[in-house]
């Protein structure tokens, strides 16, 4: 059955590689327009912000990582959206996170989003949440919605709208939790029913725990792994959020690849280290 899943993911792999990019030329282009239309009395602007020479800042080495961050929940009806700009130059993106409940997906989210203050999740449906990063690049500024989906059986009538325009997916799995892996492939599937063109990437989490276990299970699990991250023309990073390993390295991807910026990332294939493989 699996091998029959994977199948027909791969058969669909190229067709949402091109509907990917049609995606994101259509995105850029009512981006240029909007930005002409509001400085056209006021100077003539070109859309150069997001340059293919600008990259992503290298992630900050950390001896000793800070503790998560505290996450606050509030209702979506609670949010005051009043001190948010809306200014040309925001560019508004959405990010999903699904997988299996009890992997880790908050802390991930907690550890991107929170660096050492509070984060606030806002609840928008019951078992899903969405929490906001802004980033600055060359001038612009980029406004990540990201959205975690809980990922327990009550929350599956949740996937059309946790995925609806995303421009990423991260399918994310416990890396010593083997049946958490095998459930990638159905969350895949089942996003793609309702976005045919967003990023994918696989996370498997909890990677200090991982390399505890003895090195044939470890690798047993790495090479599954990289099986499903093939059949689904995903990257793959091995991660761990409370140390911060290759939590921000995997947002800084996902930006690079958006916007055709000249940065990437090198593959670790080693056992016993955080794999990234593409």
């Amino acid at each position: 059955m699996a091998q029959s899943c994977l199948r027909i993911v791969r058969i669909n792999n190229l067709r949402n590689r091109v509907n990917r990019r049609i995606l994101i030329l259509r995105r850029f282009t009512r981006l240029l327009w909007s930005r002409i239309v509001a400085f056209s009395s006021k100077r003539s602007g070109r859309y150069s912000l997001l340059s293919r020479a600008t990259t992503p800042s290298p992630p900050v080495s950390r001896p000793q990582p800070p503790p998560i961050p505290v996450i606050r929940r509030t209702s979506v009806h609670e949010h005051d959206n009043s001190h948010r700009r809306s200014d040309s130059d925001l560019v508004s993106l959405k990010i999903s996170l699904l997988g299996d409940p009890q992997i880790g997906k908050t802390c991930f989210l907690a550890k991107y989003v929170g660096e050492e203050k509070e984060v606030e999740m806002r609840e928008l449906e019951k078992g899903i949440s969405c929490t906001d990063k802004m980033l600055s690049m060359g001038g612009a500024r980029i406004s990540y919605s990201i959205w975690e989906l809980e990922g327990a059986e009550r929350s599956r009538d949740q996937i059309p709208m946790a995925c609806k325009d995303s421009v990423a997916i991260l399918f994310m799995f416990d890396l010593t939790s083997r049946c958490t892996l095998n459930s990638v492939i159905g969350w895949y599937q089942q996003a793609r029913k309702y976005n045919q063109t967003a990023i994918p990437v696989m996370v498997g989490t909890k990677f200090d725990e991982f390399i505890q276990l003895p090195i044939d299970l470890q690798w047993t699990i790495a090479s599954q792994a990289r099986t499903y991250a093939k059949a689904l023309n995903a990257t793959l990073f091995f991660s761990r959020a409370s140390y911060n390993i290759n939590v921000n390295k995997i947002f800084k991807f996902v930006t690079a690849k958006l916007f055709d910026l000249p940065w990437t990332v090198e593959r670790n294939l080693t056992i016993g280290e955080p794999l990234i493989d593409f």
